[in-house]
């Protein structure tokens, strides 16, 4: 009998039997085959190639978390002045507030208004640093999100979904692209103060990915990494030893705990931290930077020093190779206005107004803009009408972030909102189709970044994005 004859079934029982052990197979190979492409995303420490050229290689997240007011600082409406002290009028449609406060009268926006650089963007007062790099900023004034309170905006704006769980944006870049710096996270993130961002960690985290995906937290101030440095009587040998030790422990730990992601997430974590006790305390050392650099930075002010500090190292990090980087203002909600908006927004904008423009001149000056992305914006906007007479309720409907450098093309308006700056009317750009674009700018295909979870095929934009082509300019 030859061995490549193939025995057809008989009868139907028989074909019952032979098919039922083919569908197992099938399970099994399906269920092997994720563990195995889990496996792989999750050891991958080299950098990938992307599915296209990506005119950007590093993300600087800027976040201005409490949702900043879009009408008083990127997009003017001159009727929402001549209504002020009205209701809403009844040719608007009627949102869904945080605090339902939807018939509170309109509130004027008190700022003055300029035209800056060849492209006549235009600006507030409340950021007067900005128009410097006016020319280099794509404004996108039709944001929408579905996150109507702050936990839900911010989950949603970084992990694309208004409830927790699921991967943030720089969990997705690090696992598409991989790292360009074996001896540094490829995600960072760092927050202006020691008050927790809303949602904690999950706002950085993995999600359902492997726990090594997840952002490495960095402290605010002179020392982001605690116990960084060797101890002063520890050799570097004595350092190896000790890890190697460790490690042989740690492997034997895991092998019957294949499973845990954390687990081998902390195993790498300590070789990680080996690593990063060579090339880490230059990376953060600003010591070495120009009086004239800091001062770029707005460092030496008071009330800039810390976002300036934290702008500074972003730079120092993507120039190193690390792929995300995400700067939390306000953290815990601080741009958050519903009362007291002059002396809120006053403050808060002049802490971040020279720091930002600082980064993007810099990144420019040294040839890093054209690969560095930059985004600006918080969890969502605020609205027209007024909330205790002096603030602004949250909204998500329609609301301003930009984008600079990552081959994006700057003086330019993208999108619009209605006539009070209350829901988007033009060009709508959903959280999801920010995260798909975000990735198609890195040079990665979105609909190919696929991630098996449970046998399910997940992508960052949970199957609903859309890049905008005005963005990326195809």
């Amino acid at each position: 009998m030859s061995c490549n004859r193939i025995e057809l079934p008989t009868s139907r029982r028989q074909f019952l039997c032979s098919a039922g052990a083919g569908f197992g197979a099938v399970a099994l190979s399906a269920m092997t085959g994720e563990r195995m492409f889990a496996a792989e995303a999750y050891n991958a420490a080299a950098a990938k190639i992307p599915h296209a050229v990506g005119r950007a290689k590093n993300v600087i997240f800027l976040f201005m978390e409490g949702g900043p007011s879009h009408l008083d600082l990127f997009d003017p409406k001159p009727l929402l002045n001549k209504l002020a002290g009205q209701s809403l009028p009844d040719s608007f449609e009627r949102p869904v507030t945080a605090m339902g406060e939807v018939n509170s009268p309109l509130l004027e926006s008190k700022r003055s208004w300029a035209q800056y650089g060849q492209s006549g963007l235009w600006i507030s007062d409340w950021l007067p640093q900005h128009g410097q790099i006016a020319d280099e900023l794509c404004m996108i004034r039709s944001c929408v999100s579905d996150g109507i309170n702050h936990s839900g905006g911010v989950c949603q704006m970084n992990t694309g979904s208004v409830f927790g769980g699921r991967p943030s944006l720089g969990a997705w870049v690090s696992y598409g692209l991989g790292s360009e710096n074996r001896s540094l996270p490829d995600f960072v993130v760092i927050k202006d103060s020691s008050t927790m961002v809303v949602n904690g960690a999950r706002s950085w985290g993995a999600g359902f990915m492997p726990a090594s995906f997840q952002g490495a937290l960095f402290d605010p101030g002179d020392e982001p990494i605690k116990n960084l440095n060797a101890p002063k009587n520890a050799t570097s040998s004595r350092q190896q030893r000790k890890l190697e030790f460790l490690q042989k422990l740690n492997a034997s730990h895991l092998a019957s705990r294949r499973s845990n992601s954390d687990l081998e997430a902390r195993i790498r974590s300590y070789e990680l931290a080996y690593r990063m006790q060579a090339e880490a305390p230059d990376a953060i050392d600003i010591v070495t930077e120009s009086d004239s650099t800091k001062q770029l930075y707005g460092m030496g002010e008071k009330h800039s020093e810390v976002f300036g500090r934290n702008c500074l190292l972003a730079r120092r990090l993507v120039e190193r190779g690390v792929r995300f980087v995400q700067l939390y203002h306000g953290a815990g909600s601080k741009w958050d206005s519903h009362s007291g908006m002059e002396v809120n927004h006053s403050k808060l904008c002049a802490a971040v107004d020279q720091p930002i423009v600082g980064l993007i001149t810099d990144l420019k000056q040294r040839g890093l803009l054209d690969e560095t992305l930059v985004i600006w914006g918080g969890e969502f906007g605020r609205t027209p009408m007024s909330e205790k007479g002096d603030g602004r309720d949250h909204n998500p409907t329609g609301f301003t972030m930009w984008m600079a450098g990552g081959g994006v093309k700057g003086g330019q308006v993208i999108g619009a909102t209605d006539e009070l700056g209350l829901f988007a009317t033009e060009d709508r750009l959903h959280v999801h189709d920010l995260h798909a674009t975000t990735l198609a700018l890195l040079g990665l295909d979105h609909t190919k970044v696929v991630y098996m979870h449970k046998g399910r095929p997940e992508r960052v934009d949970l199957n609903e994005g859309h890049v905008s082509r005005k963005i990326v300019g195809v």
